[in-house]
């Protein structure tokens, strides 16, 4: 799968490889999140307190959090994976 990052420049991701990830500023502070390690994928979002962003990533991607000036914390996306569950309607539905 081709993508196209907000830099204008194109880039190959395998898409079986891509997972969706989610992540929720739990805070009382605005932060600043980035992929860390993916060179070609940009993705930078201010989160504002209480807002859940949801994103795709591969596999060996790393998201960091940055709360203030000095403290930065860096989370594998694989920890951030959403899993899909079903619920009994979707069941009968089907």
């Amino acid at each position: 799968m081709q993508t196209i990052t907000s830099s204008g420049k194109s880039i190959n991701i395998n898409s079986s490889a891509r997972f969706l990830c989610s992540y929720t500023n739990i805070t009382r502070h605005i932060e600043i999140i980035r992929l860390k390690n993916i060179p070609g994928l940009h993705l930078e979002r201010v989160i504002f307190p209480g807002e859940r962003l949801m994103f795709e990533a591969v596999p060996e991607a790393q998201l960091e959090i940055q709360s203030n000036q000095t403290l930065s914390v860096v989370v594998p996306c694989l920890q951030l994976s959403v899993t899909e569950t079903v619920t009994l309607n979707q069941l009968i539905k089907s």
